[in-house]
């Protein structure tokens, strides 16, 4: 599976599922899963922190510091997902609108 193939509803349904065995629904509230996705984006700058932006970009050619922050990142978009599970939203309709809104306050040169 890969980005290529996989479908934001299928990992959507990932989630879901994940959640849905462990009976978490109780916890999982919009402002709950926002403070955690807030804690998982400062793990994910953790691994750049005092980093000089040449050290920062190469943090992608280490292949252990790579598979870190991605595992951070990982978290950052299960709780994205989640949020988006738990308010009912649609990803792919709600990104589309806010970059064409995006475009608009931030016209290309």
């Amino acid at each position: 599976m890969s980005d290529e193939t996989t479908s934001v509803n299928e990992l959507r349904i990932l989630v879901e599922k994940f959640v849905a065995e462990r009976d978490w629904h109780q916890f999982h509230n919009p402002k709950n899963l926002s403070m955690s996705l807030a804690i998982e984006a400062a793990e994910l700058m953790e691994h750049f922190q005092w980093l000089t932006l040449e050290e920062g970009a190469k943090v992608k050619l280490d292949e252990k510091r790579k598979h870190d922050a991605g595992e951070e990142l990982a978290d950052c978009l299960a709780y994205v997902i989640a949020i988006a599970n738990a308010m009912e939203i649609d990803l792919s309709e709600t990104l589309r609108a806010k970059m064409i809104r995006n475009a608009v306050k931030y016209p290309a040169p």
